[in-house]
């Protein structure tokens, strides 16, 4: 394991690490303990009880977050003729429309937070599944990310105001931002609890046994806080 530095051991002191804390002394800590020279991110992790190497264990969903990311959210679409048009018009940062924009992502470039797709464009945005699927930035059906052209207006603005994708990776764990260090505990919290909700909803059928077994919070730059998974699921949202 490697050492930590000094600003993580002050830090790490802070927390009861043999402690599971209540949703929002966890939120408070996690601003404490942030030591980062910026306005940190501020990550959820869940451990869940599912095994992933079956499809029909699949975690994976879309939530939009009450209060944002806290950050510039851009956003490229792919599509062509009249869709082009109307992505652009709704806010779209990047609009790939044709070979040489696809091109541009095979050599590498990726600057961007969300992609969406209509459905004609799919068979050239398909050559792109080993660049854009590691990076969690793949348009897919089941996470509202592949849409017919009226519905881009909506999709693009749920994007931009904090519409958050999720899928479980290889060891269980979903790794969700709620926000940034610098928000207040209260817009924390109800990100988080809508976080909750949409993971509870995105349970398998074919999960068995207890379905959120741990729940961490921490900064970008900052020790991991352990929250009581009850107390997690009980979180609600005012909004």
């Amino acid at each position: 394991m490697p050492k930590r530095g000094k600003k993580y051991r002050e830090a790490l002191q802070k927390v009861d690490r043999m402690r599971l804390y209540s949703p929002e002394e966890a939120l408070k800590l996690v601003k404490e303990t942030s030591y980062a020279n910026f306005d940190a991110s501020v990550d959820l992790h869940i451990r869940l009880g599912v095994d992933p190497r079956h499809a029909d264990q699949q975690v994976r969903g879309t939530v939009r977050l009450p209060h944002g990311l806290g950050k510039e959210v851009r956003v490229l679409v792919f599509a062509a003729g009249e869709a082009a048009k109307i992505a652009k018009e709704a806010g779209a940062d990047y609009v790939i429309s044709d070979d040489e924009g696809i091109k541009k992502i095979q050599q590498g470039w990726t600057d961007f937070d969300v992609a969406i797709a209509v459905p004609e464009m799919m068979s050239k945005v398909g050559r792109l599944g080993r660049i854009l699927g590691p990076r969690g930035l793949m348009p897919n059906p089941k996470s509202g990310t592949v849409v017919q052209p009226d519905d881009l207006p909506r999709v693009i603005q749920e994007a931009k105001a904090g519409r958050v994708e999720f899928r479980v990776d290889k060891t269980a764990n979903l790794h969700i931002p709620i926000g940034r260090v610098s928000f207040p505990v209260e817009k924390l919290s109800e990100n988080m609890a809508a976080v909750m909700e949409a993971v509870k909803k995105a349970r398998p059928p074919a999960a068995k046994g207890t379905y959120i077994r741990k729940v961490t919070v921490a900064a970008s730059m900052g020790p991991g806080i352990k929250i009581d998974p009850v107390a997690a699921q009980a979180m609600e949202t005012s909004l």
